[in-house]
This record gives structure tokens, sequence and C-alpha cells, in this order.
């Protein structure tokens, strides 16, 4: 999948631009010191030309203007033999030019500036192709299910970082998830509290899904035993280990952080 793209367009945008709008896009460089050039021009007899191609006179008369100087000097020998030159138009069409329709001017400029047309580096930077490599290369499938899918995003990735899953809708469990809430809120750990009626291992399943590093169950344990502790569950490995509840926002924390990792809380 192609996440970055630089395209080196040279000068080729800006010229069609410029062409187009009929605007110089250059900058301007000064020159050490003026240079003279003869400069040849392709001077178009309007009122001529008005009467002989009437509606086309126009588009003759743009053709004209951008020819390059080796085809005004080509325009050039063949008018002074008497010999009519073939004029390429924006149709694609051709008109056979005499020297009474155009004149060939040569004259001589000073100049103190040069024009010069950017060449331009155009780097494509698409956030779908960035989201949908790291999707991609984060997909797993449970060893022996193939029904359980998740997300091995790592937990500066992850959206969300940790899931607080009370074991039930006992009231008990509420003052619990309120608290472990506001704590991981206060240390910046998004974090998302499910208490749907689900199986514990089903919201585990929707958890892993998308890709939440850690999970937090809070159960009959936290409630009757002291000091209060919950299950701390790691998704990559499914182990799971109790904390006190006290320390699991901070254990949370430097965890997604990585200042710890889950074999130093294993410990």
């Amino acid at each position: 999948v192609e996440c970055v793209g630089c395209a080196d367009r040279s000068c080729f945008d800006l010229t069609c631009h410029s062409k187009a709008s009929k605007t110089a896009l250059v900058a301007k460089k000064d020159l050490e010191s003026p240079v003279t050039k003869e400069v040849v021009e392709a001077l178009p007899e309007k009122g001529v030309l008005g009467k002989t191609f009437k509606k086309e006179a126009k588009g003759i008369m743009d053709a004209l203007a951008g020819l390059a100087e080796s085809d005004i000097v080509e325009m050039e020998e063949k008018l002074s033999k008497d010999e009519s030159y073939e004029l390429v138009v924006k149709s694609g069409s051709r008109v056979a030019l005499n020297k009474t329709m155009v004149k060939v001017r040569r004259s001589q400029v000073t100049q103190h500036t040069i024009d010069i047309t950017p060449s331009v580096i155009e780097p494509s930077f698409g956030i779908g192709r960035i989201l949908y490599a790291v999707l991609e290369h984060n997909f797993r499938v449970r060893e022996g299910d193939e029904q359980r899918t998740w997300l091995s995003l790592p937990p500066p990735v992850a959206p969300v970082k940790c899931s607080v899953l009370p074991l039930s809708n006992n009231p008990e469990f509420e003052p619990f998830a309120k608290s472990i809430g506001a704590d991981l809120t206060v240390l910046g750990i998004s974090h998302k509290v499910d208490s749907s009626s689900g199986s514990i291992g089903r919201r585990y399943a929707r958890t892993d899904e998308i890709g939440v590093p850690f999970g937090i169950t809070i159960d009959f344990d936290t409630v009757r035993k002291e000091p209060a502790s919950a299950t701390l569950r790691e998704r990559n490995t499914m182990r799971q280990i109790r904390v006190e509840v006290s320390q699991l926002p901070r254990v949370v924390s430097d965890l997604c952080r990585g200042s710890l990792t889950w074999d130093d809380v294993e410990r």
C-alpha cells in the first residue's frame, strides 16, 4: 500500500497554468551584468487576418503568440521566399499564412533579470492510506478460533487505552467503576466503561476487536476483600493479574507510556 507519493512535476504544471491563464508564473532573478539579446517576434496583421479568417482570426493570433523562436525563424525563411507557412491552431487544424498576414520583427533587448519557472515536488500524504496500513498491519486472529479477531494496536496508537468492565450490573460495582474511571481521566488515559449485560468473555472480545490494550474487571473480590483489588487483563496475551484499585490507574498509565512492560507487572 502506498502511504506517501513524491512526484517530481518539474515545471510542467506551472507552464500549463501560465498558458491557460495568460499569466506569467515565474520568479525573476537579477543578473550580475546586463545581457543584450536578439528577440524574434511574429506580428500578426490583424486587419488582414480578420477579413480572411473571420471568427478564426483570434485563434490564429493566439497560435502565433505561442510560437517558439525556432518556428518563427522557419516562418521568416518561408515568407521571405514568398512561400506560405502552415500554422497549427489550438483545434488542430492547419491554416496557410502568407507575408501579407504576418510580419517577423527582429530587435535587441537588454535584460537585467531572467525569468525562472520553478520546478515543483509534489508530496502526497493520504491519511486513508496510512490508517489502512496501520489496521492491516495490526489485524490478528486468535489461534484456534478464526471467529475471534483483534487489533494489536500498540498502546500509544490505540484510540482507547483501557476498558473498565464491571462483572455484572450489581450496584456495588458502580462506585469502583466511577472512581477508577475518574482516576484514569486525571492521568489522561482514554478509557471506556462497559457495564452492559453481556458476559465478560464477550466484552473482552469486543474490546479486543477495536484494539483496546488493557481491561480492568471489577468483580466480587473487589467489593468484599481488603485492600480492594481488580483484575487487569493484557489484550495480546490475554493474561490477567490482580492489582490494588488504588494503584491500577498509575499502572495502566505507565504501561501505556512505555515506562512499564507487562512482564514487569507480572513479576
